[in-house]
């Protein structure tokens, strides 16, 4: 089974919806500061999709622990 790219972009959005508002509500946590833990949040859910992306279009090319699921 293999997974198109629009599935790992997805994938890869939903997935930082909840890590952004992990890392705002820690990083207001350490800072006590809305406006630095905003913007932390802001740089890090771009650069933490893309990494996402890659990540999964490389896991995708490895074949450890997938089966052919037969009919």
């Amino acid at each position: 089974m293999i997974e198109k790219h629009n599935r790992s972009i997805f994938k890869a959005i939903s997935w930082r919806v909840f890590g952004s508002v992990d890392t705002i509500l820690v990083s207001l946590l350490i800072t006590k500061n809305y406006k630095l833990a905003l913007s932390i949040g802001f740089v890090e859910v771009f650069t933490k999709m893309v990494l996402y992306y890659f990540h999964e279009r490389i896991w995708n090319k490895v074949s450890y622990g997938k089966i052919i699921k037969e009919n």
